[in-house]
């Protein structure tokens, strides 16, 4: 008895060494270096690289593109695509705020087509969409520029759209929207 034990104690022990090594691994705790420290490990002792030659930038999505001075139809459609895809989640396709975040327990989503939503800027809007506005978030790193003012014209349409009495419709666009079923 007393020999398997001793050779069962070493195995065992040789089955546990891997766990001896593991420690709470933390990433906000591990050596790093800055842009702009001092690094003796690089040639000038600089830590800040120049890039790889051959190497292409990415693009900022950050970076401010100028306001479009016309509204197409093509800014439009695009407007709508990224509406869908970064705004409905939380104002809904109509751009009431109930979206299915909402839904979920998340605060309310501010109603883009009220009053003081109607009477802000085109710059106030694409600001609250690239920094935020109460409990929405920036989205400027998520969203290019150009994007950004495509969902401003969006939303325009998308007001223009809401509440708008039938009787004001051209003609044809009544007649559409009676066969509709």
């Amino acid at each position: 008895m007393r020999r398997a034990t001793l050779r069962v104690v070493p195995l065992v022990l040789l089955a546990l060494a891997p766990l001896a090594g593991c420690g709470e691994a933390d990433m906000a705790d591990q050596a790093r270096a800055k842009t702009w420290d001092k690094n003796p490990f690089f040639p000038r002792e600089i830590t800040m690289r120049q890039p790889v030659a051959g190497t292409v930038p990415r693009s900022d999505p950050a970076r401010a593109a100028p306001q479009p001075q016309t509204i197409s139809r093509a800014l439009l459609d695009q407007g709508r695509e990224r509406y869908g895809v970064f705004c409905t989640p939380c104002h809904r396709q109509d751009g009431r705020g109930a979206g299915m975040i909402v839904a979920r327990g998340f605060p309310h989503a501010g109603d883009l087509t009220a009053g003081p939503v109607r009477a802000a800027s085109a710059s106030d809007l694409y600001d609250a969409i690239s920094n935020g506005r109460k409990a929405m978030f920036g989205m400027a790193q998520m969203i290019p520029s150009a994007d950004r003012w495509a969902i401003v014209a969006y939303v325009r349409a998308l007001q223009l759209s809401q509440d708008t009495p039938v009787a004001s419709l051209p003609a044809a666009d009544r007649a559409r929207l009676e066969a509709t079923p």
